[in-house]
Order: C-alpha cells, then structure tokens, then sequence
C-alpha cells in the first residue's frame, strides 16, 4: 500500500489516508480480507501520530470499509457493490464539484461551464 501525504494541504492528514485507502479499495488494488498495516507500523513509516491512522481506521471502518479484529488488525471489509458504485460516484461528483468552483471563482456562467463539459465529452 502506497500512501503520500501532503503536510501542506488544507485537508487534514487523516482524510488524506482515508481517501487513499478508500481509493485503493475501490479500484481494486486492495481487496476483501486483505490487511491493512497496524496502526504502529503506519504511523512509524508515514511519521505520523499513531492516534492520527488510529482516526483513519475508525473512519473507515464507520463508513463500512474496513473491519477491525481486536487483537489481530485491521482488514478490506467484504465488498458491497453498491457501496463501492456510490463511493465512485461521490468521488467523481467531489472532483466535478471542485472544477465547477474553480471556473465560478474565475467568472464562468452556468452556460459557459457547460460548454466546456460539452467540448470535453466529444473529445470522448
């Protein structure tokens, strides 16, 4: 599992690794049962706080990604297809939500955006 962390983001670091994991999940790199490294050992290789993956981990596993086993660690929650299409979908709505704020920042139109849309998706 690969993780970069960007201390100079705005968004804190645990989100950071959550999304990653996340990510790995669903694009299927990481996969039912699989492990996930402890808590000590990533937040030793990462230099981060241990509380700081230990929040990660309980996030991720609220949201029904991973499970925890006391004792014995953290693993890839059995994929629910559903969940992983709405997980997509959000991440691709959360990546247009951002182009859209950027164009409105710069003065764009509603009209003007989707002009752009359209001029990308016949390109496709």
């Amino acid at each position: 599992m690969q993780i970069l962390l960007n201390n100079n983001s705005m968004v804190p670091i645990y989100e950071q690794l959550m999304d990653q994991v996340k990510s790995e999940i669903i694009n299927g790199t990481l996969k039912e049962n699989d492990s996930l490294p402890s808590v000590r050992a990533l937040a030793g290789e990462l230099r981060i706080s241990a509380l700081t993956v230990k929040k990660a981990y309980d996030r991720l596993e609220e949201e029904g990604f991973v499970v925890t086993v006391h004792g014995k660690g953290t693993y890839v929650a059995a994929t629910d297809r559903q969940l992983t299409m709405e997980a997509r979908r959000k991440s691709v709505e959360d990546d247009f939500a951002v182009a859209v704020d950027r164009a409105r920042s710069v003065g764009f139109s509603k009209d003007e955006i989707r002009e752009i849309i359209g001029i990308i998706l016949e390109d496709y």
